[in-house]
């Protein structure tokens, strides 16, 4: 398979394992005009570097989330993005703090961009759900780099294609040679077990206009119609059938030469089979079709098209961000939540987290409120915005959905806000646990670390409490003081209250043998040396 190549790539291959781990700061929740939240509300919306924020999200996150949505700069050169990542590369340091131009003007425009997105989508990846998808949205610039890349780090045989949406009518006239009215979505699903979810619309009975003793059906014909319908276009699907006087029919393509049938010879077989093809004379010669009965749920499912037309556009979108603020030119180029709600709906189910980690106007979140009130689902967003409107036009839009603006009723809910805290490690080569974080959030990474579930935050551990969990038949214990230095001995032994096949106990220093740890299962590991870094 063909890979794609770029100034940096062998320094950004590898570096979300070298971007620090930050805890999330929880800065407030909201709950608009509802009850109180008990407990903590499931939508979350953090303001920092997203490639941080995916990093912080892993310990909870990890394959956990169904449905990716992200609109990250198209690299046009007018967007005014800076490369920031501190990837350790003399040539990428030159990049830093420098707003990235326009093609014709910086030759390393793709590259830079690639180095940008490369480290996150590895992140997402990581988020992404066995079952899960990821749509991104892009335009020319950069979408045949973004497929190479896409089918490196997701697999070609997970590319579910591209969906081209008409963002605009009218205008362009400024354009150099076509008026450009669409962008695309290109969509990768994490694995086979992804599954769209097609339309479901009511069956016009009218259709169905022939009946026999089985009851009423419609007919469609076999020969397929339209473009490549020629047998040189499939030539597996050229074979005979025999009609009701035992002839061989062969297809027929609409300009007379040899056709193709719509379906291949084993669905064909079975049609046969089941009786479900019906011949009609037409123009002196029996013509094959297939018959589909009129079932009692009166439903039948609708294939969505590549090409979106039907959906509103950006002149929508931004009219839909004025009525939520009451003033123009909020927020640039903002997608219409139709568009994202149009995505959730065909990809996920009701209780599907969603994550969003360009989150921009917030239009992910918007999204799923809406969704959740239209059909009371339980879908969770996750919101991730590096820039300073994070609070003022991204948070401050999704209240307003809650609560309602101008004549709209609101959808309720609720968010997390955060800000991106301090790394759990610090020093010159991060060798120190960072004591402020405090000693939950270093637990939660150490389980995370170890069994790559999450451990949920509690408030209720004793000082005493070294007991983080048993996950396979193996008790963890963290022996940890911010004061003074811990020892694994025969006193701290005692305390081990529970039974395991295997015991993991992290402390300062052990003082036990290592002939003692084996007979017993023990495996000691070294605070903070020992402890994996992700």
């Amino acid at each position: 398979m063909p890979t794609l190549h770029w100034i940096g790539k062998d320094k950004v291959i590898n570096h979300h394992h070298d971007v620090p781990f930050k805890v999330l700061d929880h800065q407030y929740t909201f709950n608009g005009n509802g009850p109180p939240v008990t407990g903590t509300s499931p939508n979350k919306i953090i303001h920092g570097d997203n490639l941080e924020a995916l990093k912080a999200l892993l310990p909870e996150y990890e394959g956990k989330i169904k449905c990716i949505y992200i609109d990250p700069p198209y690299n046009t050169g007018n967007e005014n993005w800076v490369y920031n990542d501190n990837v350790n590369d003399p040539k990428i340091r030159k990049w830093l703090g420098r707003v990235v131009g326009k093609i014709s003007e910086d030759l390393t425009s793709h590259d830079k961009w690639l180095c940008m997105i490369y480290p996150r989508l590895k992140l997402l990846h990581k988020l992404l759900a066995k079952d899960g998808v990821i749509f991104i949205s892009i335009d020319d610039n950069e979408q045949t780099n973004l497929k190479l890349i896409c089918d490196e780090l997701f697999g070609n045989e997970n590319y579910l294609g591209n969906l081209i949406w008409r963002k605009k009518e009218g205008g362009g006239q400024t354009d150099k040679y076509f008026v450009t009215e669409h962008e695309y979505i290109c969509a990768y699903q994490k694995s086979n077990s992804f599954y769209w979810i097609d339309t479901i619309v009511k069956k016009q009975e009218s259709e169905f206009n022939k009946a026999d003793k089985n009851g009423r059906f419609k007919l469609t014909k076999l020969e397929k119609w339209g473009s490549a319908a020629r047998k040189e276009d499939r030539p597996t699907m050229h074979f005979p059938i025999v009609d009701p006087n035992g002839i061989d029919y062969l297809p027929t393509a609409p300009d007379g030469n040899l056709g193709r049938w719509r379906i291949g010879k084993t669905t064909m077989n079975n049609l046969i089979e089941s009786d479900l093809i019906h011949w009609e004379q037409r123009n002196g010669k029996l013509i094959p079709y297939e018959k589909t009965y009129h079932t009692t749920d009166g439903e039948t499912t609708i294939k969505e098209r590549s090409i979106i037309y039907n959906l509103t556009n950006t002149a929508d979108a931004s009219k839909s961000l004025t009525e939520i603020f009451g003033k123009k030119d909020v927020f640039d180029t903002p997608k219409p939540f139709t568009l994202i709600e149009f995505l959730i709906l065909h990809s996920t189910d009701q209780d599907a987290v969603v994550l969003d980690s360009f989150a921009g106007s917030g239009t992910t979140g918007h999204a799923v409120l809406n969704l959740n009130k239209q059909d009371g689902g339980d879908r969770k967003f996750i919101l991730i915005e590096m820039q300073d409107y994070a609070e003022n036009i991204t948070a401050e839009r999704v209240k307003r959905v809650i609560n309602g603006y101008g004549k709209k009723e609101g959808t309720g809910g609720s968010f997390e806000y955060y800000e991106l805290g301090e790394t759990l490690f610090v020093g010159e080569n991060s060798e120190y646990l960072n004591e402020a974080v405090g000693i939950e959030k270093i637990r939660n990474y150490i389980w995370y670390s170890e069994t790559r579930n999450f451990l949920a935050p509690t408030n209720q551990h004793s000082k005493e409490d070294t007991l983080l969990g048993i996950y396979h038949n193996t008790a963890y214990y963290f022996i940890y003081h911010p004061t003074h230095l811990t020892s694994l001995d025969f006193e701290t032994l005692a305390t081990v209250n529970v039974k395991a096949g295997q015991y993991i106990i992290y402390a300062d220093n052990c003082l036990l043998s290592k002939e003692f740890l084996f007979k017993n299962n023990i495996v000691f590991k070294k605070i903070p040396r020992d402890i994996s870094r992700f």
